[in-house]
């Protein structure tokens, strides 16, 4: 992934504004609904599953056929097509699941945990925005082996090293991202 300061990204955002500044809040807030209508899907699956009323499960195509619509208005087909779409569609439903974790954290007096799970989502929102913003690269994204078994795997020191490095790198390219959309993406503009 190459390193991109918080200046270069919200210049490449700027150059890529539409014309009417608030469509980027905009595009927050259908980013929002998607995951709404994510989870929807998902419930009437869970509701037709435990009530056994079929209905439930012709509706999750209805909202399907409106996310999909809807997704095309901010999630590129183009390039990497259907990869790009679906990982889309995960780090939305993901990213909103772990929100629902940390309400329900907070509302059993777990706070630390539920800030946990807030920074887990907004991580994996960013990365959203950053994937779809074309802020990550794909053609430079390696996949890194987890090091808690070096020994076994045979890597030397300096392979661990390397690799624990890349590791950072990616985690702090993610904080780089959620400080980009705290910049760039401003629901509060009206």
């Amino acid at each position: 992934m190459k390193k991109m300061s918080l200046e270069e990204m919200v210049k490449k955002i700027d150059d890529s504004k539409k014309i009417n500044p608030l469509d980027l809040s905009s595009d927050q807030d259908l980013s929002i609904a998607l995951m709404n209508l994510v989870s929807l899907e998902e419930h009437f699956f869970f509701s037709g599953a435990k009530t056994k009323k079929p209905g439930f499960y012709d509706l999750i195509n209805v909202v399907r056929e409106m996310r999909k619509e809807l997704m095309e208005r901010i999630v590129d087909k183009s390039g990497e097509g259907s990869e790009v779409w679906c990982i889309s569609k995960h780090l939305l439903a993901a990213s909103m699941r772990l929100y629902e974790v940390g309400t329900k954290a907070i509302g059993v007096g777990n706070k630390k945990d539920a800030y946990k799970m807030f920074e887990k989502a907004y991580e994996l929102y960013s990365l959203f925005w950053g994937l779809n913003m074309k802020m990550i690269d794909l053609a430079g994204v390696k996949k890194v082996e987890p090091m808690l078994y070096d020994a076994v795997v045979g890597l030397s020191k300096g392979e661990v090293k390397d690799a624990n490095k890349q590791i950072a790198e990616s985690k702090s390219a993610v904080h780089r991202l959620g400080d980009w959309v705290k910049k760039a993406v401003n629901c509060c503009i009206e």
